[in-house]
Order: structure tokens, then C-alpha cells, then sequence
């Protein structure tokens, strides 16, 4: 990978996500980061645009949730500084990339950086992906009281990871099919899901980073 562009991307835009929800910050981005370059080698993809999409992907949360993959496309294909490594096709291609890859979407990503990026962003780990939610439901909606965020978050997963739920897995090789049905096991089993809620919801509470 080409040291000019990790070092802007490392120091322009991966602080950005510093200042987003704890669900959201920039180990999540590593993370994904990671899993990106890890997939993008067996499929033979660009390394330089594989890095470049993954460090992009949520960087649209400063407009909001809801919008923020449509919105981490547009920041991706108006930043200039890009030009410098990128043909315009590659860039259009990494934008629209940012703008596939969230979960709820109803249509596949359009290319297999896409799915890559997708995939990555979809690694499981169930102890991660509840306590996540919790996090979320705490930065988002702080006047709900416990009980309330517990429903909050039995909602969300049953809605999204639940058999039947909207979440779909891209590539067979990020090897997240086994993770994923055994974080259903758990939101399948009611005791055993609020056994998880209750034992996250104290380690948040014991944290120093609660009001985070």
C-alpha cells in the first residue's frame, strides 16, 4: 500500500471516528480495516482502495444514522485529496461501495469491493455485537431507563440478526455463518438473552466510559 495515502487516511480521517458513538469509534474501523484487506486478498482486490473504503465507510455518522452510508459515499467522492491516488472511476466505484454496504439495504452491494467492505462490516461476534447494541441504545436514546432499553435492543436483534431478520451474509470465507448462528441461539433463547443484557448492562455500568 502506498505510505502517502495510509498516513492521510491514518491522520485525517480516521480520527473522525473519535468523536462518534461508542458502538462506532475507531476500533470498529480497524477492525474492519482488517477484515477488508483480509477478504480484498482472496478476491485479488486493490489493497490501496480496499483500505480506502473500509477507513470511509461510517465516516457518514456526522449527518446521522439513518443516512450515513449515502453520506460516507458523497464525503469519499468529494474529497479532493483522493485524486491524487485515484482515477475517477476508482473512486466512483469506492463511493458507491460506502454507499452498499449497510445491512438493512435491500439490494446486493454492485461490485465485490462492495460486498467485501459489507461482509467486514458484518463480523460476528455475538458477546461484540450485544454489547454494541447496548452501547448504541445508550448514546442514542439516554432518557430510556433500563427496561425500555432492554426492549430496545431485543427489538433490534430480532428485527436484524433473527432467523428471518434482515441480515444476510455476502461471502462464505469471512466465516461468520457459524458466529451468526449462535448469536441467534442466544436472541432465540429469551432467559438467555436477558442473562447477556443483564451481565453487559453491569460491565457498561462499572466502566468510566458509561457517559461516553
Amino acid at each position: 500500500m502506498r505510505f502517502s495515502l495510509k498516513h492521510y487516511i491514518d491522520s485525517e480521517i480516521l480520527p473522525r471516528y473519535d468523536h462518534f458513538d461508542t458502538a462506532h469509534r475507531r476500533e470498529h474501523a480497524e477492525t474492519v480495516i482488517a477484515e477488508s484487506i483480509r477478504l480484498g486478498k482472496l478476491y485479488g482486490l486493490d489493497e490501496d482502495m480496499t483500505y480506502t473504503i473500509a477507513a470511509y465507510h461510517d465516516t457518514g455518522l456526522i449527518g446521522g444514522r439513518e443516512q450515513h452510508h449515502l453520506i460516507s459515499g458523497k464525503i469519499l467522492r468529494d474529497d479532493f485529496h483522493l485524486r491524487k491516488w485515484f482515477s475517477p472511476d476508482q473512486i466512483e466505484l469506492m463511493a458507491q461501495a460506502c454507499e452498499d454496504h449497510r445491512a438493512s439495504g435491500k439490494n446486493a452491494p454492485r461490485s465485490i469491493y462492495g460486498k467485501v467492505l459489507a461482509e467486514a462490516d458484518r463480523t460476528i461476534d455475538p458477546k461484540t455485537i450485544l454489547r454494541r447494541t447496548i452501547q448504541f441504545g445508550l448514546s442514542n436514546y439516554p432518557r430510556l431507563c433500563k427496561e425500555e432499553q432492554y426492549a430496545r435492543f431485543q427489538a433490534h436483534l430480532l428485527e436484524k440478526y433473527a432467523s428471518g431478520g434482515y441480515f444476510r451474509l455476502l461471502l462464505p470465507e469471512s466465516g461468520n455463518a457459524a458466529p451468526l448462528e449462535q448469536l441467534r441461539r442466544i436472541i432465540a433463547d429469551p432467559p438467555a438473552l436477558k442473562a447477556q443484557f443483564e451481565s453487559i448492562w453491569m460491565e457498561i455500568m462499572d466502566s468510566p466510559r458509561t457517559s461516553a
